[in-house]
């Protein structure tokens, strides 16, 4: 390997350590294992050739067919909330190959994803956790339903046009969402609440 082919990675490591130190940190994101999982994937991976120099910018890169990668913040965010755990069975709604699920996926006992446009399908529960990759205007109940009892769940979330940070948990058969802080979220639109007629 020459120096110059040996540059990229140097960089990105650099880019990496910044983003931690100028990003993370001093938004508050100071979980160790957090950093250390964000330290170790490299966001280059996961975005467009053209878009790999901009990798480690602090707002959300545009991956094509409306699909975005969210702030390294966002990210940060999600994980230290949903606290995962070696024991849970974990649910993504987003791209099961992507940059939020290989930061997830070494941190639960099993990670299975599924697609925004699938996400108001029946499928499998016992989940007790749910991540999802976007902000969301409503939480399909059949969403819910794959939710353990006592499980929890993070996600962007849509008020009146603004997206937060939200978390919940099921109980008593429901899902309630707390918000917890205004933050760019890249919108999910499969997940929109349903138009009303207006005349």
């Amino acid at each position: 390997m020459t120096l110059t082919e040996a540059r990229p990675s140097v960089s990105s490591e650099a880019a990496r350590r910044a983003m931690i130190d100028s990003q993370l940190r001093t938004s508050g994101v100071n979980e160790p294992w957090v950093l250390a999982a964000m330290a170790a994937v490299p966001r280059e991976d996961f975005v467009p050739e053209a878009m790999r120099g901009a990798a480690y910018i602090d707002r959300a890169i545009p991956l094509g067919d409306g699909r975005w990668l969210a702030a390294p913040l966002v990210h940060g965010r999600m994980l230290a909330e949903a606290d995962p755990k070696a024991s849970d069975k974990a649910l993504l709604v987003g791209d099961g190959e992507g940059y939020l699920a290989t930061l997830l996926r070494p941190l639960v006992g099993s990670l299975d994803a599924v697609p925004p446009a699938e996400a108001a399908h029946p499928g499998e529960g016992g989940y007790t956790l749910i991540v999802i990759d976007g902000a969301i205007e409503v939480l399909p109940d059949a969403l819910a339903e794959r939710l353990a009892d006592h499980g929890r769940i993070v996600t962007g979330e849509v008020v009146n046009g603004i997206t937060r940070l939200a978390v919940g948990r099921r109980a008593a058969g429901m899902v309630s969402l707390l918000p917890l802080a205004d933050i760019g979220i890249p919108v999910l639109p499969e997940l929109a609440a349903p138009r009303r007629w207006s005349f």
